[in-house]
C-alpha cells in the first residue's frame, strides 16, 4: 500500500513561488502526478512524471510549474513560480494505475491507485 503525504502549502502573494513536496512510502507505478481542486470547481490534473522521467504539464501552468521526482529521497515535488490567484486550490499528489499515465487520468479517482490528503495553496492578489 502506497502512502503519500504532501507538505509545503500555505499563503503567498501573486507573483510569488512555492514548492510542494510529496513523501512517498511503498511501491508505486512510477507514474506520479499532482491534481488540484478549487472550491466549487472540478478537479484538474496539473502535472505528471512518468517512469522514465518524462513530464507533462497542463497548459494553464506550463512554463510556471515544474514537476520532479527525487528517487533517492522518495519525494515528488511541484515547483510553482509566478503564482496567480486562480492557482488557489487544494493540491494533491497521486500515483496513477498502470496504463493510465495521462494528465486527464488525474481528474478521476478511477485511474488512481493512491493519493494523499492534499495541501492547500492560497494566492492573494
Amino acid at each position: 500500500q502506497v502512502k503519500l503525504v504532501e507538505s509545503g502549502g500555505g499563503s503567498v502573494q501573486a507573483g510569488g513561488s512555492q514548492r510542494l513536496s510529496c513523501s512517498i512510502s511503498g511501491y508505486t507505478t512510477n507514474c506520479m502526478g499532482w491534481f488540484r481542486q478549487a472550491p466549487g470547481k472540478e478537479r484538474e490534473g496539473v502535472a505528471l512524471i512518468d517512469s522514465v522521467g518524462g513530464t507533462r504539464h497542463d497548459e494553464r501552468v506550463k512554463g510556471r510549474f515544474t514537476i520532479s521526482l527525487d528517487n533517492a529521497k522518495n519525494t515528488l515535488y511541484l515547483q510553482m513560480n509566478s503564482l496567480k490567484p486562480e492557482d488557489t486550490a487544494m493540491y494533491t499528489c497521486a500515483a496513477l494505475k498502470r496504463g493510465y499515465c495521462a494528465l486527464d487520468a488525474l481528474d478521476s479517482a478511477d485511474y488512481l491507485s493512491s493519493w494523499g490528503q492534499g495541501t492547500r495553496v492560497t494566492v492573494s492578489s
